[in-house]
């Protein structure tokens, strides 16, 4: 069952003002006196009030609606994902309702915003990082939310994923057993389950008694990000010998920018990605990557919440579903 919301009256009732005063500040803070901007919105905060765009809906109905956050849209992983839900929520007549917010949680803040605004059901989000408001929101709307790619870190309410350490873990063991001792660990955008992945790597390499190095960047992944990122490795560490990459856009740029110096993969440079895009699968060399089940992810994260809002309780609030090393031709 939803909570109550906090509604005009609760924010009027706490300053000592009108609620007819509160809905002019909603409408154009401007109607209202610098004084009362200031205290309003501090009330607001401190409520987590989220604003009603949905009249038609009574407060203890259901919208028969699930929101869903994804930080990227050209990512394949998350068109997996928003598949797997998909296939859920249509059979059971539910409706997702999309945004996107490029790794920026304050951007996710405001997606958030909008989307509860619309009393939705569920919710679904891509990450664990979360602004305080974005969290005292998803408190303050009641509702059932599960959080995907991880089943490890500490999640708000429920979460399905797999352990990103342990499988760069299992990576990076692999081609060190294989020989690679000079391996590196390439990383863009530098988000959460990227830094996971990198201490997964390290570990690897320090139970090994090996040197972990890394060759990180602020910007989106691409092959492109993949060519420059493997031309900075081979000037800063030349002896390197084996790449590991956080997924497999820039393992195949790193492949790319291989075949364009003459370097045999993987007698001279053993490369490994992550995810196991199917473009991976069919290039020359097949690419080594980690295999993650992204529409089984979707999938189990609908069903987990409309179980829950037909009042039936996971037997777990972390649901694994595991991933499995791909060899391929390229360590």
């Amino acid at each position: 069952m939803k909570k109550k919301k906090p509604v005009l009256q609760d924010i009027a009732d706490m300053i000592g003002i009108s609620k007819m005063t509160v809905s002019r500040y909603l409408c154009d803070p401007r109607r209202v006196s610098e004084r009362l901007q200031v205290k309003i919105a501090t009330a607001l905060n401190e409520f987590g009030y989220i604003p009603n765009r949905a009249p038609g809906i009574l407060s203890n109905s259901t919208s028969r609606a699930i929101g869903v956050l994804l930080p990227s849209l050209t990512n394949q992983v998350f068109s997996e994902v928003l598949r797997g839900i998909e296939s859920i929520t249509d059979k059971h007549h539910y409706q997702t309702m999309l945004a996107h917010y490029g790794y920026q949680p304050k951007l996710e803040e405001e997606r958030l915003t909008s989307l509860l605004s619309y009393s939705i059901d569920g919710l679904i989000l891509s990450e664990r990082t979360h602004t305080e408001r974005t969290l005292k929101m998803i408190k303050v709307a009641g509702i059932p939310v599960v959080e995907v790619m991880d089943s490890v870190s500490p999640c708000i309410d429920m979460a399905v994923g797999f352990d990103n350490f342990k499988a760069a873990y299992q990576m990076t063991k692999r081609m060190i057993t294989r020989g690679y001792c000079n391996t590196v660990y390439l990383g863009a955008r530098q988000d959460e389950r990227t830094l996971i992945k990198q201490q997964g790597y390290e570990r690897a390499m320090c139970d090994n008694h090996l040197q972990p190095k890394s060759v990180l960047v602020a910007s989106p992944s691409s092959y492109s990000i993949g060519c420059q990122l493997l031309d900075k490795t081979l000037k800063v560490h030349p002896k390197t010998n084996g790449i590991f990459c956080t997924n497999d856009d820039l393992a195949i740029g790193a492949m790319f920018e291989c075949q364009r110096r003459g370097l045999a993969i993987p007698k001279d440079m053993a490369i490994a990605g992550f995810h196991g895009h199917d473009i991976g699968q069919v290039m020359k060399p097949r690419l080594a990557s980690v295999l993650t089940p992204r529409e089984c992810i979707g999938r189990m994260a609908a069903k987990c919440l409309l179980e829950r809002l037909h009042n039936k309780m996971s037997s777990s609030k972390q649901i694994d579903v595991g991933f499995s090393v791909i060899d391929g031709e390229s360590i």
